[in-house]
């Protein structure tokens, strides 16, 4: 009965299962593995890793850096994009930013701020093509359909997100 009243017609959860089933399959190929090869690369190197992110995408920088700092590495999770960033360190610093648009302006514009100030710049995005994706030194689209409900709130899935930086934080 809640499923049945939640979900309304633009969302399908079949579709979900579908979608994070092509996904995970994916995962199992060395095309994967040589795609998360230039961002272990650059968070070795790191002394500090910034996860930046907002909204819903706040939440999973959180979660990042927790995961991140449990495997050994210094790391900041970010979700407000007027924090005072100029106090940060920068030396050997990488900025991670979440965003399934890849198009929030103020995270592009906190992630322009970073790349100022020489920091070598991950995303994960569900596109390949926004501006995000764009302005970074390497990039995970998992390129999943957009999913909205309740008055153009988003509920595409983050799955894929959790799973790259969890095997990430693993493989540090």
């Amino acid at each position: 009965m809640f499923l049945e009243t939640y979900v309304t017609a633009s969302y399908e959860p079949k579709s979900d299962v579908s979608e994070l089933a092509h996904f995970f399959a994916k995962t199992n190929s060395s095309a994967y593995e040589r795609k998360l090869m230039p961002a272990l690369t650059y968070l070795r190197r790191a002394t500090l890793v910034i996860f930046v992110g907002i909204g819903s995408s706040g939440s999973l920088a959180r979660y990042a850096a927790r995961c991140f700092t449990n495997a050994g590495k210094v790391a900041f999770g970010l979700e407000d994009s007027n924090y005072p960033v100029n106090t940060f360190e920068i030396h050997d610093t990488v900025v991670f930013a979440l965003s399934e648009s890849g198009e929030t302006p103020e995270l592009i514009a906190l992630v322009q701020h970073f790349q100022q100030r020489r920091c070598a710049v991950l995303s994960i995005t569900n596109q390949s093509q926004s501006t995000l994706a764009k302005l970074s030194d390497w990039n995970f689209s998992y390129q999943l359909a957009h999913q909205r409900i309740n008055g153009n709130y988003n509920i595409t899935t983050q799955v894929p997100v959790v799973y790259v930086i969890e095997t990430l934080a693993k493989r540090l």
